[in-house]
C-alpha cells in the first residue's frame, strides 16, 4: 500500500503521527506555560493562485510567538498534507525545533485538494514564452511569490526540501529558482524513473512497484489501495501473467503512466525529459544532496541528480551526505540499525543534528559559518563517517577486477583454465526467483511489508538454488574497503533470444561470528543490479540476443562505501529474475514486452563463462592505505 509507505518514509516531510517523518523544524518564542517542552504551531489553510488560474491547496505552520522573521521551509508532495500539525511538527524533528522556522506543505497540482491536472513527474514546459504555461518550476516560483507577500513574518528566506517525489520536485524548484530561494535538499530525489530509479533499471521494468504506484497515484486525487486476493503477492503477479493481461484485467487503458509504459518500452524523450540529470544546468544555491546505501526506491536519483549538479559547480554549492539507510530512513528513528544490521550509532540522528539542521540555519538565518566537505559518507562494515573532496573518490583508489573461477571460486587473479569454462543454469519464467522471503506482501501493505528492508535480508534464501549462481572468495586475511562504482561485466550466452542479467555483490560474515551468533554466515548485498540484455547496444534501440553466442555485458551495480572485514568473504550471485520487484523477461525477443502474450515466456539455459577469453569478474573501486 504505497500510501502507507511514501509516507512512512516521509515524502510529505513531517506528519510523525501518521507516519511522515522527515527533516523538517520550527521554532517560535515559547510561551510561558508549554506542554511538555512543544512549540506550538498555528495552521492555516489557503489556495494560492498559480499563473495559469489554477489554485493549489497549501498548509501553512507558523510558530504562535515569535521573537523575530522567520524563514519558509517548504515541501510540495503528492501524498496529501491535510494532517500536518502543531503536534506532528513537534514530533517529527526534536534536533531542529530550536532553530525556528515557518513550514508550508503544499498539495502539487491535481493532487488532494489541489486544482488542475495531475501528471507524474511532469517534463518542464515547452513554451516558456507562454505567460501561462506552466510546470512544477513555475508552481513552486508562484507560491514562494504568494507566500512571500502573504504571510506575515517572514524573513524574506525560502528553502525547499523533500524525500523521493519530493526529492524530484525539490530539484525542479532548482531549474529557475525565485531570486529568494536560498538552501535546498532533494533527499532520495526520483532522479530516472527509467533507468534506474522506481519505474525501471536498466530496462527491466519494476513490476510490484510500479503496478501498484500508478494504481496508488492516478486511480483518483487521493490515494487509492489496490486490493489483491493475495497476501502473498508473489503468487499473485504470477497469476497475472503476462503485462498485455494488466489493462484487460484492471486498468482498462485508463491510467496516463501505465499507457506510458506500453507506448515508450525504451529510453527515448518521454522519460529523457522528465531525468534529472538531463535537465538540471547548474546549481545556483547550497544543494544539500541526501541518499541511503540501502534505499530500495531512488538510490540512483540522488546520486546522479547529485553528478548532474556537480558538473558545472563553479561556486561550491553543491554537497552530497549517503548513510547506512533505506529509503528516507535518515529522517526518522536513530538509524543505528537496518534490519538486522547494526551501525555502532545513531546515523539518522548523527545526520539530522550534526547536519542538516545547521545546514538550513547557516543558509536561510545567516546562523554560524557551517561548512560542509564535499561528500559525508558512512563506510558500513566499519561503520565510520568519511568524508571526501569528490565523490566518487577520485584519490587513494584502485580498480581490482574480481573474477568468477571453477567449483565456486571467486579470486583477485585472473582465470588460467580452458577457454570454454562456463557454469550454467536454467531461467524458468514459470518458477522466478523471489526477489524477497516469501510471503511477499503488498510492497505497502497496511499491516506491515519488508519491502522497506529487503536490500539488507539474508541472501541465503536464494544461495544454492538451481537457477543462482554462487561464486565466494576464501576468508579475508584483512580488510578490503570500496569506495566508488561497481562494475559488472559478465561473458554469457543464453538458448533464448532476450534475457535479464543480475548481478549482486555480497558479504559473506565468518561462520562464527562473535558479537551475535544468529548473524553467523549472514549474506549481506553490498551492490546489486539487474540489466536487460536486449539493451547490451543502446538503451534506445533494442536488438534481439542470438541465442548460445557469447556476449558481454557491462553494467552498473552503483556505488557503494564498505569495508569487508578480515575473516569475512566476498561472493557474487548471478541470476536471471528477482520476481515480482521485476517482471519476467519472457526470454524470446518480442518488439515490446508489454505487449506479449502469455505464450511467449519460455524457460532458457544461461551460461556464465569464466575464462581467458571470458573473463566475467567484478571491477571493484579498493581503497589504497
Amino acid at each position: 500500500m504505497l500510501k502507507y509507505s511514501k509516507q512512512f518514509y516521509g515524502l510529505s516531510l513531517l506528519l510523525a503521527l501518521s507516519f511522515y517523518s522527515p527533516p523538517v523544524y520550527a521554532q517560535a518564542t515559547a510561551p510561558a506555560k508549554q506542554e511538555a517542552g512543544k512549540v506550538p504551531f498555528k495552521k492555516t489553510d489557503v489556495m494560492i493562485p498559480m499563473r495559469d488560474g489554477a489554485k493549489l491547496h497549501t498548509v501553512i505552520l507558523a510558530p504562535e510567538n515569535m521573537s523575530e522573521p522567520l524563514p519558509l521551509l517548504m515541501d510540495r508532495t503528492p501524498y496529501g498534507v491535510d494532517g500536518h500539525d502543531s503536534d506532528g511538527l513537534n514530533a517529527a524533528q526534536k534536533e531542529l525545533i530550536k532553530d525556528g522556522y515557518i513550514f508550508v506543505f503544499q498539495d502539487i497540482r491535481g493532487r488532494y485538494k489541489s486544482e488542475g491536472k495531475f501528471v507524474m513527474n511532469r517534463p518542464l514546459r515547452e513554451n516558456k514564452n507562454d505567460p501561462k504555461a506552466i510546470d512544477e518550476t513555475t508552481d513552486t516560483y508562484d507560491t514562494i511569490g504568494w507566500l512571500l507577500k502573504n504571510v506575515s513574518n517572514n524573513n524574506g528566506r525560502v528553502g525547499v526540501f523533500g524525500i523521493s517525489y519530493g526529492g524530484w520536485t525539490t530539484v525542479m524548484a532548482l531549474i529557475e529558482p525565485h531570486p529568494a530561494l536560498k538552501a535546498a535538499s532533494p533527499q532520495a530525489a526520483m532522479g530516472d524513473t527509467w533507468m534506474g530509479d522506481d519505474f525501471f533499471h536498466n530496462g527491466a521494468f519494476r513490476l510490484s512497484y510500479g503496478f501498484e504506484y500508478v494504481y496508488e497515484l492516478e486511480t483518483a486525487k487521493t490515494d487509492t489501495d489496490f486490493k489483491h486476493d493475495r497476501y502473498d503477492t508473489y503468487d499473485w503477479y504470477l497469476r497475472l501473467g503476462a503485462l498485455s493481461n494488466v489493462n484487460e484485467k484492471y486498468f482498462k487503458g485508463k491510467l496516463p503512466t501505465w499507457e506510458s509504459f506500453i507506448n515508450h518500452p525504451t529510453y527515448d524523450r518521454n522519460w529523457q525529459s522528465k531525468a534529472l540529470d538531463k535537465i538540471v544546468t547548474k546549481p545556483t544555491v547550497p544543494t544539500l544532496n541526501v541518499a541511503g546505501w540501502w534505499d530500495q526506491e531512488d538510490f540512483y536519483g540522488a546520486m546522479i541528480t547529485y553528478a548532474a549538479l556537480e558538473k558545472n559547480d563553479t561556486n561550491n554549492l553543491n554537497y552530497l551526505v549517503v548513510g547506512p539507510w533505506n529509503h528516507g530512513g535518515w529522517a526518522r528513528s536513530s538509524g543505528s540499525n537496518l534490519g538486522k544490521i547494526e551501525f555502532a550509532s545513531a546515523t539518522s540522528q548523527y545526520f539530522r543534528e550534526k547536519i542538516q539542521a545547521p545546514f538550513f540555519a547557516t543558509h536561510l538565518k545567516g546562523k554560524g559559518e557551517f561548512k560542509l566537505p564535499e561528500a559525508t559518507t558512512f563506510e558500513t562494515g566499519s561503520n565510520e563517517w568519511k568524508t571526501y573532496d569528490a565523490w566518487p573518490p577520485k584519490q587513494n583508489i584502485t580498480p581490482r577486477n574480481l573474477y568468477f573461477q571453477r567449483d565456486g571460486k571467486l579470486s583477485f587473479d585472473a582465470p588460467k583454465q580452458n577457454s570454454n569454462d562456463y557454469d550454467e543454469y536454467i531461467s524458468d519464467p514459470k518458477h522466478p526467483v523471489p526477489y524477497r522471503h516469501r510471503p511477499i506482501q503488498a510492497t505497502y501493505h497496511p499491516k506491515g511489508s519488508d519491502w522497506r528492508t529487503w536490500l539488507v535480508e539474508d541472501q541465503r534464501f536464494v544461495h544454492n538454488r538451481p537457477d543462482v549462481l554462487s561464486w565466494e572468495t576464501e576468508p579475508l586475511t584483512e580488510d578490503i574497503t570500496i569506495s566508488g562504482q561497481v562494475l559488472a561485466h559478465l561473458f554469457a550466452s543464453t538458448t533464448g533470444s532476450d534475457s535479464d542479467w543480475i548481478a549482486k555483490l555480497i558479504d559473506v560474515y565468518p561462520e562464527e561470528w562473535a558479537p551475535d551468533m544468529r548473524m553467523s554466515g549472514f549474506q549481506l548485498m553490498v551492490a546489486d543490479e539487474i540489466f536487460r540484455g536486449r539493451y547490451r547496444k543502446s538503451f534506445a534501440q533494442p536488438e534481439p540476443i542470438k541465442p548460445n553466442e557469447v556476449n558481454e555485458y557491462t553494467w552498473d551495480l552503483r556505488w557503494a562505501d564498505h569495508t569487508f572485514k578480515k575473516g569475512h568473504r566476498l561472493m557474487v550471485q548471478v541470476q536471471s529474475t528477482w520476481f515480482p520487484v521485476y517482471d519476467r523477461n519472457p526470454q524470446k525477443f518480442v518488439e515490446n514486452i508489454f505487449k506479449a502474450k502469455d505464450s511467449d515466456y519460455q524457460a532458457a539455459t544461461q551460461r556464465v563463462f569464466r575464462s581467458p577469453q571470458f573473463p566475467s569478474h567484478l571491477s571493484l573501486p579498493v581503497k589504497t592505505k
